[in-house]
Parts: structure tokens; sequence; C-alpha cells
């Protein structure tokens, strides 16, 4: 244990450089590195946490599994995400974060490689348990490295190039893993995401950098010279700083908001293939396509609401969240009660993305992030995760078991009814929306 966390500690701080230019040097190449890595590698590793969604139809076409028993692998690897994410997030405050999200990406592409062997439940429960477990370690680590390189004013910004990773790893599975699926069968869904999840930890251990006070590099809040009116006192320790996030009321109310939207991201995610394949008579590859859109839409959502929020609201992120919540509902209403028409459904799709997207970026990290310390962003991170995936989690399980109660079969033909599981998901957007405009007047914290 002691070789373990001396291999995890963060390196010391070095007496800061004197030389500007030099500074300046540092500064703007190891941010690069950073973002691409934390958003590509990000990116690319999510398809192992989404592949389980896309073999759903031929699991259950075979006799290998039932939704219930789908929904079952599926909520263990959200539960323990939510309990890796909080323990993770606290971690991540105090460790070096090259090595910690280069092990777990590589933890997670090797439990993928499990899964395409797997066809008992127990052991398909504890795989994609120990998934999401190692999948934990990416999102607190990421923001921690982000907090560290870039400042406050410019964060919501670079955040929302960083939350691109969702659909760049939404775009991949669906439509990539989706074909790949359809062409060679439901392990290679697992088999080839999972390989190419060791090339990632490799490529992330070699860009990611530890805090730049490890080069010796002054905080990115004094090279930018971008401190808020208000800040937090830097005397306590991280771990008592960590503690004292429980204390403001508003991450309560948030981390209950960015569950109750993880809800119907998840539920799209898991679910909307099998509906579009049973509900819409779409195949597989269609089916994906339709979904990579809504992710390529959520590419520019994340995008547009770091830029929105950064610079025409002066970094408040309510009156933002208010608008890309209407446009996510409006997505949602047009897919499941729109025309039968592939058109309507393809503009519903769009909606649904970019509002869904700018919403996790905020609910799901960046506003957590503004309204507490941070020293302690991983915390922060950590408190909202929790609550994000147990949300997912329950979802996961109540989905299962709506959409099998809504299943016949007749002749050998299995027929779905989904209404009650739409109606359950619609209903989680609508109060995260309510939840997140009680937030209005929250104050921001450096």
């Amino acid at each position: 244990m002691s070789a373990l966390l001396k291999f995890f500690a963060t390196g010391p701080d070095r007496p800061v450089i004197s030389d500007r230019g030099t500074v300046d040097a540092l500064y703007r190449r190891h941010r690069l590195r950073v973002m691409i890595a934390i958003t590509l590698g990000y990116g690319v590793i999510y398809t192992c946490r989404l592949a389980l969604g896309v073999v759903k139809k031929p699991l259950i076409d075979s006799g290998i599994f039932e939704p219930a028993e789908l929904g079952l692998i599926g909520s263990a690897l959200f539960y323990t995400y939510a309990i890796g994410k909080l323990t993770n997030g606290f971690l991540a405050d105090h460790v070096n974060i090259k090595k910690f999200l280069a092990l777990g990406f590589l933890l997670t592409a090797l439990c993928n490689i499990g899964m395409g062997f797997s066809t008992m439940l127990a052991l398909s429960v504890a795989l994609w348990g120990l998934n999401g477990w190692f999948q934990s370690f990416g999102a607190p680590a990421g923001v921690v490295a982000m907090t560290a390189w870039f400042s406050n004013r410019e964060r919501g910004r670079y955040y929302g190039i960083w939350s691109t990773a969702h659909s760049i790893g939404e775009g991949l599975t669906f439509l990539v893993v989706g074909s790949i699926v359809a062409a060679l069968g439901w392990r290679f869904g697992f088999w080839i995401p999972g390989l190419i999840g060791i090339a990632i930890a490799a490529f992330v251990y070699r860009f990611v950098q530890d805090r730049p006070g490890t080069l010796g590099l002054p905080t990115v809040a004094d090279w930018r010279n971008d401190h808020y009116a208000q800040s937090s006192p830097q005397s306590s320790s991280t771990f008592t700083t960590q503690l004292s996030i429980l204390k403001i009321p508003a991450i309560w109310v948030l981390a209950l908001s960015s569950a109750t939207i993880y809800v119907t991201r998840y539920a799209i995610n898991s679910w909307g293939i099998l509906y579009l394949q049973e509900a819409r008579s779409y195949s597989l590859p269609l089916a994906g396509t339709l979904l990579m859109i809504s992710t390529l839409a959520g590419m520019f959502g994340a995008i547009a609401y770091g830029f929105i929020s950064d610079k025409l609201f002066g970094a408040r992120r309510p009156p933002v969240n208010l608008l890309f919540a209407l446009i996510e509902l409006i997505g949602l209403v047009l897919i499941f009660f729109g025309p039968a028409n592939t058109t309507v459904l393809t503009i519903g799709m769009v909606l649904f993305g970019a509002g869904l997207t700018g919403l996790v970026t905020s609910l799901g990290g960046l506003f957590a992030v503004d309204i507490c310390p941070k020293r302690v962003a991983g915390a922060a991170m950590g408190l909202i995760g929790i609550f994000s995936y147990i949300g997912a989690a329950i979802q996961e399980n109540v989905s299962g078991a709506l959409i099998q109660s809504g299943m016949v079969i007749a002749d050998g033909v299995r027929t779905y009814d989904f209404d009650a599981a739409i109606w359950f998901w619609l209903g989680s957007s609508i109060l995260s929306m309510l939840l997140a405009a009680s937030l209005w007047r929250v104050r921001l914290r450096d």
C-alpha cells in the first residue's frame, strides 16, 4: 500500500520560474497537450462504457439475456461508477493525474475485453461493475487537470470543449461500434473498444501533465490574473476544504438536478437503439446513425454552452441552464411524440443532443466547480458524480423493468410498449430543469 500511494503521489512543487517568457511558453505547450489528451482520451475510452447499449438487441434475440437482466448488468456499472466517482473525486485532488488517468483507462479496457468472453449473468455483472469503477477515474481526473491548467473566466469555454468527449464517445459507439456489431457480432462490440482503450491509456500517459507547480509554474489564476472577487481562504488543509463543500446548500440541489438529467441521458444512451429498432423499425446501423447525429449536435451544444455562459452571461450558468433545458425537452417531445417521419426525428435528435450535452456540461461538473473552492474540484465532481450515476443506475433498473413489462411475445415475435418508460424519462428532465432553476442567484468561488 505504501508503494502504491507513493506511485500515485503528486510531485513536489519546484521553485517558481522567474522568466515570464519561459512561463508563457510552458503554459501554452502543456495546456494544449493536456486539453487534447483529456478530451480525445476520455472520448475514445467512453466507448468502453457504452458498448452494452449497442449489443442489447443481439443479446436478447440470441436468448443470452432478458431486458431486466441487461438492466441489472447496466446498473452495476452505474452504481460502482457513482461510488467510484465520489471516492476517486476526493482522491484526484491529491494524486499525479498522469498516472491516475492512464491506469484507469487501461483497466477499463481490460474489463471490456473480458465482457466479450462472458455469457454468464453473474460474471457479466461483476465485470461491468469493475468497468464502472475504473471508468470513474476519468471525469474527476480530467476536471482536476482542467482546473489546474485553465482559469476561472475561461474555464467554461474549455470545459465545454472537454465535454465534447462524451459526444465523441457516443458517436463512435453508436456508429462505429454499432457497425462492427452488425458485421462481426456482439463480442467484437466489446473486444475492439477494449483493444483501442489500451492504446489510449498509453497516449494519455504520454501527454497529460501533473499540476503546474510541479514544473515550477505559478498557479493558472496568478498567471492569467483571473481571480473572483470573493476568494476562499487557503489556510485550511485540502481535506478540510473538501469536507466544507458539504455545507454548501446549492451543491445538494445541483446534485439532485444532475441526477435527474442523467436519468434521461443514460436512458437514451442505453435504450435508445432498442427503442429505434423496435418502436420505429430501424436497422442497427441506421439507429446508430440517428443517435450519432444527436451526439454530433451534442458536441456543438457543449462548446456553445461554454461560450454563451462565459461571454454573454459573465460565467453565470443558471440562465443558460434554463435555455438548454427547454431545447432538450423540445427534442424529446419530437423524438417520442412527433410524426413518424425520419426528418422530424432527426430534428428532435439534434435538439435533444445539443440541449442535453450543454446541461451535462454544466450540471454534471462545471457549475459545481464554479460554486466550490477550485483546489477541491475533484471532490466537487465526486459529490455530483455519485448522485448523477445513482440516478443513471436507478434509471437502468427501472427502464429495464418497464420495458420488459411492456414486452409481449406472440408466435416467437417480440413486441414492445415503451410508453411507461418514455414518461419516466421525460418527467426526469422536467424535474431537473426545475431544480436547476432554483439556483438562479448562487454565488461563485475562487
